[in-house]
């Protein structure tokens, strides 16, 4: 028989957990460790080792050793060059410039690395089960890219297992902590693993788990406190010796392990006694490093990394609404997370509350993943997982503006859709570009994908009604399509993954959105006022095109001087006072205008050209927005 298993695949130490006997349950590894080194050695002859006996040999093979691997997977080379400097393998980039590990002149991708890890889960956890295990659910950090959530897909494929899916670390590990929830919860999981940071608020209970809002920092992890540790010690090493340290592979492995040790030691005690004999040598002999290290340096080594968690966590707060007091239950995830600092951190941000000790960190997640893969192979039941699309994602619109169709931090699946119509009279297409961001000039946010909406009946701008549906599913998998409610006409496009930035972008993102708030804001202004301004001039040329004659003479003269202002100011960009003041005069006039006609007691179009404009709408059922589609 064949099973399904939850893999955490993680920075440092994955895990592997099963549904069996009614719960999820971490399965032991062929060494009987709970956790597996994400480590995979290279030797000299040929054979490759994985986990324990690796990471045991790393000292004496430095550039073979491969560890931290998932910083570099579905990564080009340009993004992980910091990260690169802090390993002691190579990583290079190859003829594409995607971040690849070289081991004796030989490149391996960072897939190639991970599917040997996740192989060893696999078997190891098959000859436990006593079946084998051929379909996984794999947690990703929750601001993994598309890139990276693929790679690491690919990486399942690779290890021969079939990727159910690919879910979020945080939404796993208060799936693990909710299962046996009944009553009702707000959580923050708080993930501070070996290479990445995340955090997330989500209400549990009665068998639901969904996802509030989630915020994090893809270059913030265990492997950056290390480094601080190796950095302090090589300093003092050399102030002593006159030798650098971090310049000899072999020593660098060796600084990095007694970190780590450091680092675990000093969660529970207040020093520690770093010991490496033989270190080095120079022409007056072998040197050795001994050296205590106290809690209290290890605290100001890496406060500012502390700190840096404080942003992600008021940012998720703050997109959930909730307030301290609102949080039921604080949840760590990640062997980071013992860190005294961090925890205190975590206490102080929530108002006081003390963790929840209940769950272990280094394996709430793959018990999350677990019972997720027991959902979707139908073993468990009444359990429902919702997440969340971190952007918010839109359309451009006439003036260069985005058009939001589904906000950030919206529960996926969802289905949004708006009504658009043409910028101009008898436009035959429209192109959707899609968008996903914060900001509110288009060109300020991330282009996801382009189509065509062709075959648009010829009719006057703004007849049209042409319906933008945005869907995205459990997958994160985004369908966009276009439809021409009168022909029917229909485009669209699916956009794999589209939610999940890079984090780096997502910050940028929101960090510039909130710099940029009040700018953007009298920008939208300048722009639907200038929107407003076009559309009302090109409804007073329709008017009296349609009067001719009946229209006087002094009445034409001054609706065709106020148009060409208009027109002009619109083409010169003129300042938004101009604007309003033309805006004005113009609805005086169409309203003069109107009452030429007035048999008919007044037409819709004035309605229309008092209202359109990017953002603008004329009710009814449906948001019409004066928009025009086509940038090119």
């Amino acid at each position: 028989m064949a099973r399904a298993a939850g893999i955490d695949l993680g920075t440092t130490n994955s895990v592997i957990a099963a549904w069996e006997g009614g719960e999820a349950s971490v399965i032991p590894n062929a060494e009987g460790s709970r956790t597996t080194p994400s480590v995979v050695a290279f030797l000299e002859t040929g054979e490759r080792l994985v986990g324990q006996l690796a990471r045991r040999q790393a000292i004496l093979n430095p550039k073979g050793t491969i560890y931290s691997v998932k910083r570099f997977i579905g990564r080009r080379f340009e993004e992980v060059e910091e990260e690169a400097k802090q390993v002691t393998y190579d990583v290079v980039p190859d003829e594409h410039g995607n971040a690849r590990i070289k081991v004796r002149d030989k490149l391996y991708a960072p897939e190639e690395i991970s599917a040997l890890i996740l192989r060893k889960l696999a078997d190891d956890a098959g000859r436990n089960l006593g079946e084998r295990v051929t379909e996984a659910v794999i947690t990703v950090p929750a601001y993994f890219n598309d890139a990276q959530r693929t790679a690491t897909r690919d990486a399942g494929k690779i290890a021969g297992l079939e990727v159910l899916r690919i879910i979020n670390e945080p939404t796993a590990a208060a799936l693990a902590y909710g299962l046996d929830k009944r009553q009702h919860e707000t959580v923050l999981v708080f993930d501070l693993g070996g290479g990445t940071f995340d955090v997330s608020v989500l209400d549990v209970g009665d068998g639901v788990v969904e996802v509030r809002a989630t915020a994090g920092d893809t270059h913030l992890g265990g492997d950056d406190f290390d480094r601080r540790i190796v950095d302090h010690l090589a300093e003092q090493f050399q102030k002593e010796n006159g030798i650098d340290l971090r310049n000899d592979p072999q020593a660098l492995q060796r600084l990095y392990e007694a970190a780590e040790r450091a680092k675990i030691e000093l969660s529970s005690v207040t020093q520690t006694q770093v010991n490496l004999p033989f270190i080095t040598a120079d022409a007056s002999g072998p040197k050795h490093l001994t050296m205590t290290l106290m809690r209290s340096t290890f605290e100001q080594l890496t406060a500012d990394l502390v700190e840096r968690t404080m942003g992600p966590v008021r940012q998720a707060m703050s997109d959930a609404k909730v307030g301290p007091d609102d949080i039921d239950e604080v949840i760590l995830v990640g062997g980071s997370t013992r860190i005294p600092a961090v925890q205190a951190l975590v206490r102080r941000l929530t108002g006081g509350k003390d963790p929840n000790m209940t769950v272990n960190p280094d394996e709430v997640v793959a018990v999350g993943a677990a019972i997720q893969a027991g959902v979707l192979k139908g073993d468990v039941s009444d359990v429902l997982l919702l997440d969340v699309t971190p952007l918010s994602l839109g359309v451009e619109t006439q003036g260069g503006l985005m058009t939001r169709i589904v906000e950030r931090n919206t529960t996926i699946p969802v289905r949004r859709s708006e009504t658009f119509s043409t910028a101009a009279d008898n436009q035959p297409a429209v192109d959707v570009v899609v968008l996903q961001g914060e900001r509110e000039r288009a060109a300020d946010n991330r282009v996801l994908g382009r189509f065509q909406l062709t075959n648009i009946r010829p009719a006057p701008r703004g007849e049209p009604q042409i319906e933008v549906i945005t869907d995205i599913d459990a997958n994160g998998i985004l369908n966009v399509t276009a439809r021409d409610k009168d022909t029917g006409a229909e485009q669209g496009i699916t956009i794999s993954e589209s939610t999940n930035l890079d984090q780096s972008d997502v910050e940028r993102m929101v960090r510039e959105a909130e710099q940029n708030r009040s700018s953007d804001q009298q920008l939208r202004e300048e722009v639907d006022a200038r929107n407003q301004l076009d559309s009302l001039a090109y409804q007073v040329q329709r008017r009296l095109d349609e009067l001719g004659d009946a229209a006087p003479s002094h009445e034409r003269s001054r609706a065709e001087m106020l148009v060409a202002d208009a027109r002009q100011a619109v083409a010169d960009q003129a300042p938004t006072d101009r604007v309003r003041e033309l805006t004005d005069e113009l609805q005086q006039v169409l309203a003069g205008l109107n009452a030429v006609s007035a048999g008919g007691g007044g037409s819709a179009d004035a309605s229309v050209g008092a209202g359109a404009g990017a953002g603008g709408a004329t009710g009814g059922d449906d948001d019409v927005i004066d928009a025009e589609f086509d940038r090119s």
